[in-house]
């Protein structure tokens, strides 16, 4: 059965996009067919990270959106620039970055339904073991049915006060979808802080399991969403702690 895994965080700059794409392609290295759709349609980025440059995307999820294509032609196979040699695979479906494309999803939404029948045509003709849904932060109609197709919810905080806030309002609503699993990344933790206390304290606080915790990584920033990063640095911590997470994912 193909997994439905949405990736969410209350804030934006959490590093919601490199670890799903990091994630994305940890999977895909264990010689599994994913499919990430980018539906932080206000702000899109996603592709930089895989090296799909915006002169080679011809179709996007808003053209999609807006009938001017099927959900296949909005399909980008990125596995070579991701450096999956094996049978994994990579698609990508983008959004659009042009500014008028953005201001019309902002005025008028768009519609949710048609990221659950494009997700139910594409498991059902194509041989996906994931689909991935990268959203947009924060919490809004669209979001949140997004996630209630979801078999797996990942949620991304910092140690923030502002994000432990918020996350606490998204779990909440979270658990009234009744979606099957939910787990916790806590990502930017700076390295003199306790990680194990920081995990005894956030577990309890919300009764949600932490599957990874990542330190501030200079490198990370150093690479500048230009490229994967496990891909860059296979041995680093940062690294390690993601193959974790891919593990758990695995295993559900």
């Amino acid at each position: 059965m193909t997994k439905i895994i949405s990736i969410h965080s209350y804030r934006g700059g959490t590093g919601k996009s490199n670890i799903t794409a990091n994630l994305v392609t940890s999977i895909a290295l264990q010689g599994k067919q994913v499919v990430v759709i980018d539906c932080d349609i206000q702000s899109p980025g996603i592709h930089n990270i895989f090296d799909l440059n915006e002169s080679d995307i011809d179709k996007t999820l808003n053209d999609y959106f807006w009938g001017r294509a099927t959900i296949y032609e909005t399909i980008y196979d990125v596995s070579q620039e991701t450096g999956i040699k094996n049978e994994g695979k990579i698609l990508l479906i983008p959004a659009s970055v042009n500014a008028d494309e953005i201001a019309r999803i902002l005025s008028e939404g768009y519609n949710v339904n048609l990221i659950h029948q494009g997700i139910q045509e594409l498991i059902k003709n194509l041989n996906l073991d994931y689909v991935f849904i990268d959203t947009h932060p924060g919490l809004s109609k669209e979001v949140f049915l997004s996630i209630a197709i979801s078999h797996i919810f990942l949620v991304v905080l910092r140690p923030d006060r502002q994000d432990f806030q918020g996350t606490a309002i998204i779990i909440d609503l979270a658990k009234q979808l009744m979606i099957p699993k939910m787990m916790l990344l806590v990502n930017k933790v700076v390295n003199s802080i306790n990680f194990n206390d920081l995990k005894i304290q956030i577990e309890n606080t919300y009764g949600i399991p932490i599957v990874g915790m990542f330190p501030v990584s200079e490198e990370m920033f150093l690479l500048g969403s230009n490229g994967i990063f496990c891909q860059e640095y296979a041995y680093h911590n940062w690294t390690k702690n993601l193959r974790i997470v891919a593990e758990e994912i695995l295993k559900a």
